[in-house]
């Protein structure tokens, strides 16, 4: 079933100066895939560059709306980068095993990846910038907190350094997701040999 958050895996008009897949056959266009895979996974990775080179950056983020959503201070590295425009790009990833075979070349992962290309920005509306708190306390602490959470709260929290919380938006120009998602049989056990392998191979 689609889900009104689910996103779309190509923007119209976005396509002209990105390169496609190489690997097309581990490419995921399913929106409904995809979607509940960024709704769920709970670290992504900010790449950004600056004066200094590249940047990456590991974080919590919600997928709201059709949009990446974090907070962070208004100062710092990655704040600078984010002030510098340009486009940015998103990963998410999870390995779900590692797969073995005889051949030393032919050892993999299981795994679902997204790609996220897109431009941040701070988000200036204090409405957003609650309803984006809030998905953030409801995807990582649901049912801990059993009062929304307050505009007020939101506008007048300072950290301990004195700085408001900043809430970034990333909008998407861009997402690609990719899978490999070999027989369970490939998958690697500790214990489990080279030798054992080819025995049951020739069996």
């Amino acid at each position: 079933m689609k889900h009104s958050n689910d996103p779309t895996p190509v923007r119209s008009g976005s396509t002209a100066r990105f390169r496609p897949l190489r690997r097309t056959a581990k490419e995921v266009t399913d929106p409904a895939r995809i979607g509940e895979f960024l709704r769920t996974a709970h670290v992504g990775a900010l790449g950004l560059s600056d004066e200094e080179g590249t940047y990456v950056v590991p974080l919590n983020f919600v997928w709201h709306n059709g949009r990446i959503y974090f907070h962070g201070s208004d100062e710092g590295r990655k704040a600078d980068a984010i002030k510098r425009g340009g486009t940015v790009c998103f990963s998410v990833f999870e390995e779900i095993a590692v797969t073995c075979d005889p051949v030393p070349a032919l050892t993999g992962a299981a795994y679902f990846s997204v790609m996220v290309f897109g431009h941040c920005v701070p988000v200036e509306n204090l409405d957003e910038k609650t309803e984006a708190l809030q998905a953030m306390l409801d995807k990582y602490v649901p049912g801990y907190f059993s009062e929304p959470l307050s505009r007020t709260h939101v506008d007048r929290y300072r950290s301990g350094m004195g700085s408001p919380t900043v809430v970034y938006r990333i909008d998407p120009v861009r997402i690609t997701a990719k899978e490999d998602n070999p027989p369970t049989d490939k998958y690697f056990v500790p214990g489990r040999t080279k030798e054992q392998d080819l025995k049951r191979r020739k069996a």
